[in-house]
């Protein structure tokens, strides 16, 4: 029963889609391979990362950034290069700059508006409101008729 439990542990952790042999054999490489990995999107799986999709895609990706890395590129120079051919979709946190920025500023943009028109509309609203009550359609006796009638 222990066995079992233990096994059970062992494969709910989460595990790396990284292969063996795919590891670069010197340890600082592989981990700036690992950090720029986990900021790249797979491009089949979407919100989930190279470093952790079992895409073929992926694994393609990974080998090339190692390639890149062991060739001499800087981290810049590696995510650059894959930028540059795959778009800046492949990127899981896009930079705020360019096009993009319109994307980042939209929603403040468009709440600031909502905001405006609401606050736009419930000032007509009370201005009308305002304007209906102080425009002495009814008499003084009227408005004690209405009174009356409403209390009963």
């Amino acid at each position: 029963m222990k066995r079992f439990l233990l096994i059970l542990l062992l494969l709910a952790t989460p595990s790396m889609a990284v292969q063996p042999d795919e590891v670069l054999d010197d340890p600082i490489l592989e981990q700036r391979a690992r950090d720029l990995s986990s900021g790249l999107r797979c491009l089949v799986c979407r919100n989930e990362s190279i470093d952790e999709s079992n895409a073929g895609l992926a694994r393609d990706l990974r080998l090339l950034l190692r390639e890149r890395l062991v060739a001499g590129d800087t981290d810049g120079q590696a995510i650059d290069f894959i930028v540059d051919r795959y778009g800046e979709y492949v990127l899981l946190r896009p930079t705020t700059s360019g096009s993009n920025i319109l994307l980042w500023l939209a929603g403040p943009i468009m709440l600031l508006i909502a905001v405006a028109t609401g606050f736009s509309f419930l000032r007509k609203r009370s201005a009308e409101q305002d304007r209906r009550e102080g425009d002495g359609l009814l008499s003084d006796a009227e408005k004690e008729r209405l009174r009356e009638i409403l209390k009963d």
